[in-house]
C-alpha cells in the first residue's frame, strides 16, 4: 500500500504524557527552516506511483525515508548510524515529520537498502531537483546562475579489495567449492587446503621478490579453479541462472590475459572497470566514471550521473548534459570543460567551451568564466571527502547511479544548512545593529557601508 503520512500530518488530538518537538526546538534552526520549503506533498505524489494502492501493508512515510537519506549524504553517515542519529537529534526528527519526541528506531536501517531499490536512479533526482528547487525558493540559487554550467568527470571507486590474479583464483575457486557443497554435490577434490597455502606462499614470495617462485604459485593457483570449474560444470550440466552467472565469471577470469580488455575485477562486483586518469599518487582507480555539473558561480550541483565501461570524457558530455535539462529550470546556455572533452557528442542548444592553453581571440568577459571551470574540482574533492563519493558501498550498478546522485544531492542540501545560518546571523546582527546606528544619529548611507562591510 500507498506509505503513511507522517504524525505531524494525522495526529490532532494532542497527548498527555509525551513532548511535542515545537516546544524543544529552536523555530530559527536551519533544518527547522528548510523543513518549511522542501515540497514534501510533491515528493510523496512521485514515490507513491511505485506502491500498490490496497495491495499489502502500508509503507514508511515518504518524509521520513527521503529525510534519512537527505541526512545520510550531507554528513556522510552509514545507514545504521543515520537512523541511530535520529533517534538523538530532535531537528532530525521535525525535519522528518514527526510531532513528538521519539525514543525508538523509526526503522531498521535494513528499510532504506529497499527504499532506494525500489526508487532506482530517477527516484534519487527527484530527490536532486527538489534540492535545487528549494535554492531557488530561499534564494540561495539565483535563476542566472543556472545559465553558465561546469562540467568535468572523476572516478567514483567501488569497495573492493586491490584485484590481484592470485586472490581472484582462490575467491572463484572457493565460491564454486560452497555452492558445490550447496547442491550436495561431492568434487573429486576441492583443493580448499592446497589453494589456501599456495596463496600464503605467493603473497610472502612477492614480498621478498623472488618473482619466479610467485609466478608459478599463481600458476597452480589457475590450475586448481580450472579443476574445480570444469568437475562442476560436469556434474551440473542444468545449472540456475545465479550458477550460471558464477560460471560464466570464473571461466572469465579463468581465461583473461595481463592485456585484456574489459577484465573482470571483483567476484561481487563484476561491473568494476579500471580507470587510469593520470594521477600521480594513484595511478588506477577501480570503479566507474562519474560525470559532474556544477553552476559556474556558487558550485550548485545541478547533475550527477554514473557511466559504466570506461567512456571518453567526451562521450559522456550528451547524456549528463541531458540530465541537467531534466533537473534544471533554466536551460544551460554556456557550458565549460576541460581539454578531455575535445570531439565531444553533444549536438544541442548550448554552446560548449573547450579549455584552452591561451586566450588568444577569445572575448575577456567569456575568457574569465572559462577559467573559472577550476572550480569545479574542489566541489568533487568535497563529494568524495564529505557526502561519500570516495568509496561506493552499494551493490551493482543501479547502486553506483544511485550514490552518485545522492552525493550530489546530500552536498547540495549541507550547502542549503550552511546557507540559511549565515543568513539566520545577518539577520540578527542586523537586529542589534540598526538600533545602535539610530540611537547616535549615524548617516544612513555610512551606516548602509558599516552593514555591508
Amino acid at each position: 500500500m500507498k506509505p503513511r503520512k507522517p504524525p505531524i500530518e494525522t495526529r490532532k488530538q494532542k497527548e498527555l504524557f509525551r513532548v511535542e518537538l515545537v516546544k524543544i526546538i529552536d523555530k530559527r534552526h536551519p533544518l527547522v527552516k528548510l523543513s518549511e520549503v522542501v515540497d514534501w506533498e510533491g515528493l510523496d505524489q512521485v514515490f507513491g506511483r511505485s506502491y500498490h494502492p490496497d495491495i499489502g501493508r502500508p509503507g514508511i512515510s515518504t518524509r521520513l525515508m527521503v529525510t534519512l537519506h537527505y541526512l545520510k549524504y550531507a554528513y556522510n553517515l552509514s545507514d545504521e548510524a543515520v537512523v541511530e542519529g535520529w533517534v538523538e537529534n530532535p531537528y532530525w526528527q521535525y525535519l522528518s515529520g514527526m510531532r513528538y519526541f521519539e525514543h525508538a528506531m523509526p526503522i531498521d536501517p535494513s528499510s532504506m537498502v529497499r527504499w532506494r531499490e525500489r526508487i532506482g536512479e530517477a527516484g534519487a533526482e527527484e530527490l536532486l531537483k527538489q534540492t535545487i528547487g528549494s535554492g531557488l525558493k530561499i534564494k540561495a540559487i539565483k535563476v542566472h546562475q543556472l545559465k553558465r554550467v561546469n562540467v568535468d568527470t572523476t572516478v567514483q571507486e567501488k569497495a573492493i579489495r586491490y584485484p590481484t590474479d592470485a586472490r581472484l583464483y582462490h575467491e572463484a575457486r572457493e565460491k564454486l567449492v560452497k555452492e558445490a557443497k550447496g547442491l550436495g554435490i561431492k568434487l573429486r577434490q576441492s583443493y580448499t587446503r592446497k589453494s589456501k597455502e599456495m596463496l600464503f606462499k605467493q603473497g610472502r614470495y612477492r614480498h621478498v621478490r623472488q618473482m619466479r617462485r610467485a609466478d608459478r604459485c599463481v600458476r597452480k593457483l589457475r590450475t586448481y579453479l580450472g579443476r574445480v570449474l570444469r568437475d562442476m560444470r560436469r556434474k551440473v550440466p542444468h545449472p540456475s541462472e545465479e550458477l550460471q552467472e558464477l560460471f560464466h565469471l570464473s571461466h572469465r577470469i579463468y581465461q583473461q590475459k595481463r592485456n585484456d580488455k574489459d577484465k573482470v575485477y571483483s567476484l561481487h562486483a563484476p561491473e568494476v572497470s579500471c580507470i587510469s586518469k593520470g594521477k600521480a599518487h594513484k595511478r588506477y582507480e577501480f570503479g566507474c566514471k562519474v560525470s559532474i555539473a556544477v553552476t559556474s558561480k556558487g558550485g550548485w550541483l545541478i547533475g550527477a550521473k554514473a557511466f559504466h565501461g570506461n567512456p571518453y570524457d567526451g562521450h559522456t558530455l550528451r547524456e549528463a548534459l541531458e540530465q541537467v535539462e531534466r533537473l534544471s529550470p533554466k536551460k544551460a546556455e554556456h557550458v565549460f570543460c576541460d581539454k578531455g572533452y575535445r570531439g565531444h557528442n553533444y549536438g544541442g542548444e548550448a554552446e560548449v567551451h573547450v579549455d584552452k592553453t591561451r586566450r588568444g581571440r577569445t572575448p575577456k568577459s567569456l575568457w574569465k568564466w572559462m577559467k573559472r571551470r577550476a572550480a569545479i574540482e574542489p566541489t568533487i574533492g568535497h563529494l568524495k571527502e564529505d557526502h561519500l563519493l570516495r568509496k561506493n558501498r552499494l551493490r551493482g550498478e543501479a547502486g553506483d547511479e544511485f550514490n552518485v546522485v545522492l552525493s550530489a544531492a546530500g552536498m547540495n542540501f549541507y550547502k542549503l544548512l550552511r546557507y540559511l545560518k549565515a543568513t539566520s546571523f545577518l539577520r540578527l546582527f542586523r537586529s542589534w545593529v540598526y538600533p545602535f546606528l539610530y540611537l547616535y544619529q549615524v548617516p544612513k548611507t555610512l551606516s548602509t557601508q558599516i552593514i555591508t562591510a
